[in-house]
């Protein structure tokens, strides 16, 4: 059986599936990506992604959001706004900062986990998906250093800069086409893995999601003033949605993918700073919820060791 863990994109509410992991950790007694063939992760998800690659413990890696999360989404709510309107919402150097602090220089070919991690070429206008070396013709990726990786699949347009890589391309958050990576997780696994259908298992962790509501859309022909404030949550729930049903169908059976994503109230943001506790405490209690049911479909075993077809010198 080949096990899959997806993973979400959502800024600071990355809390929600780091605390979810961890206490998987603690009822386990061994971290869980130890039981996962196959991690992929965008954005916020992504950072999760690599550091479990890694070797982080879900408790480090919860606690590096709890310590660097309020570093990155700082300062004065006035100069946001200002740079909101003509600049990035954020500067990168916090987050650079804090991701070389637990990364350093390492490189992605360094990961004990075949790992997959969207982004997106603004040149081109393709997608840029990085890879470990787990296919023979993965040969350059395993060379970036993790901290480029994080940076590229974590700039959200309007809220971090784009990031350009070593080679010079410019990249930005592999959200804006895939912030629910299920589906690509699905077609690496069975398209370019060839695992068989029937022996993949994928646990899929969002970041939580907000009703959206868009009734008076439904009813008049409205226009930017309307659609502009709510076209981003648009546009991911149908990517979400139609990710999942990917992934669902290239599956032998459906219960074999399993989605944690709870429907929760609008106070939770991609920079809501104060939620971080409640967001500990959500993760925690559907953990708890899931646990039975997860340890049997993802936990019984611990996954074969990757051995990837190219190695850093």
């Amino acid at each position: 059986m080949k096990r899959v863990l997806s993973i979400d994109g959502g800024g600071i509410k990355g809390v929600f599936p780091a605390s979810f992991l961890t206490t998987l950790e603690e009822s386990l007694g061994a971290n869980p990506a130890e039981f996962f063939d196959l991690i992929v992760g965008t954005s916020t998800g992504g950072i999760i992604a690599l550091g479990l690659g890694l070797g982080l413990s879900a408790r480090d890696i919860l606690t590096f959001y709890e310590q660097h999360g309020p570093v990155i989404f700082a300062g004065n709510r006035f100069v946001r706004f200002l740079r909101h309107i003509g600049l990035s919402k954020y500067s990168s150097a916090p987050l650079r900062t804090a991701l070389e602090s637990v990364f350093g220089d390492r490189t992605l070919g360094e990961s004990s986990k075949r790992l997959v991690i969207p982004s997106a070429n603004l040149d081109t206008g393709e997608v840029h998906i990085w890879k470990t070396a787990h296919h023979i013709r993965f040969e350059r990726d395993y060379r970036a250093r993790v901290v480029d990786v994080a940076l590229a699949t974590s700039a959200a347009p309007t809220y971090f800069p784009t990031h350009r890589c070593a080679a010079g391309s410019p990249l930005i958050d592999g959200g804006v086409w895939a912030n629910n990576p299920i589906g690509v997780a699905a077609v690496e696994a069975r398209g370019v893995l060839g695992w068989p259908a029937d022996c993949v298992r994928i646990l899929s962790l969002g970041c939580t999601e907000t009703p959206i509501d868009v009734r008076w859309g439904q009813w008049y022909p409205l226009g930017w003033a309307y659609w502009g404030t709510k076209m981003a949550d648009v546009f991911m729930r149908a990517q979400s949605s139609g990710s999942l049903g990917t992934a669902q169908h290239l599956v032998a059976d459906r219960n074999n993918v399993v989605r944690i994503n709870p429907v929760v109230s609008g106070r939770f943001g991609l920079d809501t700073l104060r939620e971080i506790d409640s967001l500990r405490g959500l993760g925690a209690s559907e953990a708890r919820n899931a646990l039975p049911s997860l340890r049997q479909l993802f936990f019984d075993a611990p996954a074969e060791a990757f051995v990837p077809f190219h190695s850093p010198l």
